[in-house]
C-alpha cells in the first residue's frame, strides 16, 4: 500500500509539472540540460535512472534548478524563449536567485538560492554555488570569470575583474578581489590561500 501511494504521488507530480517539459522538447539546449539533470540527480541522490523522471522531480522540488532550467531555455532558440515566458507565469522561479551571465557551463549546482546574485563573464563546468553568494561588478566593465569545478561557499563575495581558476574552493564569507590560481582553497577578508595543490599554506593573493 505504501509503495502504491508513493508511486501515485510521483505520478501526480509528473502530471502537474509536465507543461515545463514543453520547453525541453522545443529547446536547442537539451544536451546541457541533461548534464545539469544528471549532476543534480547525483548530488541530491535521486534513485530513479530516467532523465525525464528526474527532470520533472527537480523542476518540482528545487526552485533553484528551475532558475537554471529557464536560463538554459533563454539561451536556446526563440520558440523556447517565447514559451518560457508563458510557462514562468505558472511555474515560478526562486525569487531571490539571479543568474546574469553570458555563458554558464554544464553541471552548475546551486545549493539554496536564497539571496544569491551571479553576474559573471562566464562560469565553467561543474561549479557549485551556495546561498547568499555575490558574484559581480566593481565597476561598469569589471566583473569576474569563474573556471571549472569551482565551489563558492555561503556568503562569499567575488567582486571585480578577477579570475577564479579551475578546482578552487572559496570559503564561507570570503571576499575575493584578486585572481585565484588553480587548485587552491581561499578564505578570509580579503581572501588568502590556505591550501594549494593539497598542501597547507598561507599565501596572499597577488
Amino acid at each position: 500500500m505504501r509503495d502504491f501511494i508513493i508511486k501515485l504521488v510521483k505520478t501526480i507530480i509528473q502530471i502537474m509539472n509536465a507543461p515545463m517539459l514543453i520547453l525541453f522538447i522545443v529547446t536547442t539546449k537539451k544536451e546541457v540540460i541533461l548534464v545539469d539533470v544528471r549532476r543534480w540527480s547525483k548530488i541530491v541522490e535521486l534513485v530513479d535512472t530516467s532523465d525525464w523522471v528526474n527532470l520533472l522531480y527537480l523542476l518540482y522540488k528545487y526552485p533553484e534548478f528551475r532558475n537554471l532550467y529557464y536560463y538554459r531555455i533563454k539561451k536556446g532558440n526563440f520558440l523556447g524563449l517565447v514559451l518560457m515566458h508563458i510557462i514562468k507565469f505558472f511555474y515560478k522561479e526562486c525569487p531571490s536567485l539571479f543568474l546574469y551571465c553570458d555563458n554558464i557551463g554544464s553541471g552548475l549546482f546551486i545549493q539554496h538560492g536564497f539571496s544569491t546574485i551571479v553576474n559573471a563573464r562566464s562560469i565553467g563546468d561543474n561549479c557549485w554555488i551556495n546561498q547568499q553568494v555575490t558574484i559581480g561588478y566593481s565597476s561598469k566593465n569589471n566583473f569576474p570569470t569563474i573556471g571549472n569545478n569551482v565551489i563558492i561557499s555561503s556568503g562569499a563575495k567575488v567582486i571585480g575583474n578577477v579570475t577564479i581558476n579551475d578546482n578552487v574552493i572559496v570559503g564561507a564569507n570570503a571576499v575575493v578581489v584578486k585572481d585565484v590560481p588553480s587548485n587552491c582553497v581561499v578564505v578570509g577578508v580579503p581572501a588568502y590561500i590556505i591550501k594549494r595543490d593539497g598542501v597547507k599554506v598561507k599565501e596572499q593573493l597577488i
